[in-house]
């Protein structure tokens, strides 16, 4: 029996010194639900980022995507563009060529609501981001552009394909 008190005694004076057992696991709740939401928000923002990021990629990968199609499509209106060149004036006004340089019109439109934009070059200054040289021609100022042999294209502010051109010794 003197066994059983002292075991009471000790029983006692530890509850008095140390947690209750159902506070220290409400503390112990509390401290891995603080945890797990801190986890979670981060493992939410490291989501948004991800996600904003991928959002930005995909717009990349749409814009090269865009600007190589368009490349392909430049020498259709390349083409458009010799034919109304070499077209004699009596014939711009038959209704087939009309509608041939209606085609053409609304490619080159197509291009502009995309972005493109043609780069100009006779008259002006060469410049070696924006043009490429294919002959050299006699002239009054060196190094003007005296003639175009194929149209350069800008699409949002950034080259396409330089204007090929001829320009002044």
């Amino acid at each position: 029996m003197g066994e059983d008190v002292d075991i009471n005694k000790k029983l006692a004076a530890s509850k008095g010194s140390e947690p209750r057992p159902a506070e220290a696991g409400r503390e112990e709740c509390e401290k891995k639900a603080a945890e797990y939401l801190a986890g979670w928000q981060r493992a939410r923002a490291d989501f948004l980022n991800y996600k904003k990021e991928e959002m930005e990629r995909i717009g990349e990968f749409l814009k090269y995507g865009t600007e190589e199609m368009i490349s392909k499509v430049l020498p259709i209106l390349d083409n458009f563009e010799i034919i109304e060149s070499k077209l004699p004036e009596n014939l711009k006004q038959d209704e087939n060529i009309k509608g041939l340089l209606q085609i053409k019109k609304q490619l080159s439109d197509f291009l502009k609501n995309h972005g493109v934009e043609e780069i100009k070059s006779v008259g002006e200054k060469f410049d070696a981001n924006l043009h490429e040289v294919v002959e050299e021609v006699a002239g009054v100022q060196p190094g003007v552009i005296m003639s175009e042999v194929q149209k350069g294209y800008k699409i949002n502010g950034r080259l396409l394909r330089p204007a090929r051109v001829k320009i002044a010794k």
